[in-house]
């Protein structure tokens, strides 16, 4: 199973730090695609203390365009609240592509036109904009990882199925 998390233009720093951190956990792939709202320099890295940024595998990409040059597009989900079908109801291949917006604005309309039947959400309460992109992009990120049963993650004392009745 090899799990990539991919940002599109991202904005707020500490969104992406949480993301990152997420991604080096899981031994996910984050991708980081230009412009960004913020610096990834090894000062501003530094500064910022992130002591795990040297186990994230990360690949900055100048652009969407060049991001999915050579990527099977049918490995693709963006993520939207505007998609109709919910993020679990998704069979997600060995190589999964999560794909999210920018904080302010999501992803542009004319690359959710796309991948119209691979676009997923996240169910909210009627009325809420949406998630915070870290918890988003966590919450997804899990979703594909329980469908493949955690595989290279240690999973001792967490069942990777799980049954109410094995406990009644």
């Amino acid at each position: 199973m090899k799990l990539h998390i991919v940002l599109h233009e991202p904005e707020i720093p500490q969104n992406t730090g949480n993301i990152a951190r997420t991604c080096a956990a899981i031994g996910a792939r984050l991708h980081l695609i230009e412009p960004l709202g913020f610096s990834i320099s090894e000062k501003a890295v530094r500064r910022a203390g992130l002591d795990y940024w040297d186990s994230l595998d990360l690949t900055t990409h100048p652009s969407i365009d060049a991001f999915l040059h050579g990527i099977d597009v049918r490995s693709i989900f963006p993520v939207s609240t505007k998609a109709p079908r919910c993020f679990t109801e998704v069979e997600y291949p060995e190589e999964t592509y999560l794909l999210f917006g920018k904080e302010s604005k999501g992803l542009p309309e004319q690359l959710l036109q796309r991948f119209p039947l691979q676009t997923v959400r996240i169910p909210m309460a009627h009325n809420q904009r949406s998630l915070n992109l870290s918890n988003a992009a966590a919450v997804t990120a899990y979703e594909v990882l329980r469908q493949h049963r955690f595989a290279d993650l240690e999973t001792t004392g967490c069942p990777v199925s799980f049954s109410w009745e094995s406990f009644l």
